[in-house]
């Protein structure tokens, strides 16, 4: 399978809205007066909307929040996966069906919960996907995510997404340097967020043939 690489820096369109799909689907949707929805974030090792295999046109973009090294995968590689190599069909179809259940959980938080709720919940889910993948060291991890790009996610102004922050930090909840946030009372952030971890499937495992 043909991988096409390439660096890009942060800001930069990776997918732009209305463009024939290749790889990547909606990680934002930005409206005609210029205002920005973060519909998505996507962590290393990520396949971001696999589903757009099934999809001709973009109804969104996909944006680097950060500088980042892409791989591009054909269809036409993915549709021979499909055909040749069951098991690998059964993971890319769990890629889907989790990418489907943290927009649910997502949509769940924005429509339900209070303001504070939302962030509580992302820095609970952020660090348990880095940590699969070995990017969290004694409950601290890089979140180069500004307060701007937190607003965009959460649908919260920047002050709030701030005034909110401060307040996890004076109740002892999380603490930061620079771009590095850690996770000082874990358990109380995620009472305050109703966090489980379980629609992550973090531990799924897939048989065999």
């Amino acid at each position: 399978m043909s991988r096409a690489k390439r660096s890009c820096p942060k800001a930069a369109p990776l997918l732009t809205a209305a463009s024939s799909c290749p790889d990547l689907r909606s990680a934002t949707t930005i409206f005609s007066d210029g205002r920005r929805q973060i519909t998505a974030i996507h962590v290393p090792g990520d396949f971001a909307d696999l589903h757009s295999l099934l999809l001709r046109k973009m109804d969104g973009g996909v944006t680097a929040l950060t500088s980042c090294r892409v791989a591009s995968v054909a269809h036409k590689d993915l549709r021979e996966v499909t055909r040749s190599f069951p098991f690998l069909t059964r993971a890319l179809w769990l890629t889907t069906l989790i990418d489907g259940a943290v927009h649910r959980i997502w949509m769940t938080s924005l429509g339900r919960m209070d303001a504070r709720e939302p962030l509580a919940h992302f820095l609970c889910e952020l660090p348990d996907r880095l940590a699969s993948i070995g990017m969290v060291k004694d409950d601290s991890f890089e979140l180069p995510l500004t307060q701007a790009d937190l607003s965009d996610a959460f649908g919260l102004s920047t002050v709030h997404v701030n005034r909110t922050l401060l307040e996890l930090r004076s109740s002892g909840l999380i603490s930061s340097s620079g771009k590095t946030l850690t996770i000082r009372d874990r358990q109380a952030l995620q009472r305050i967020a109703q966090y489980n971890p379980d629609y992550l499937r973090i531990d799924q495992k897939l048989e065999r043939d």
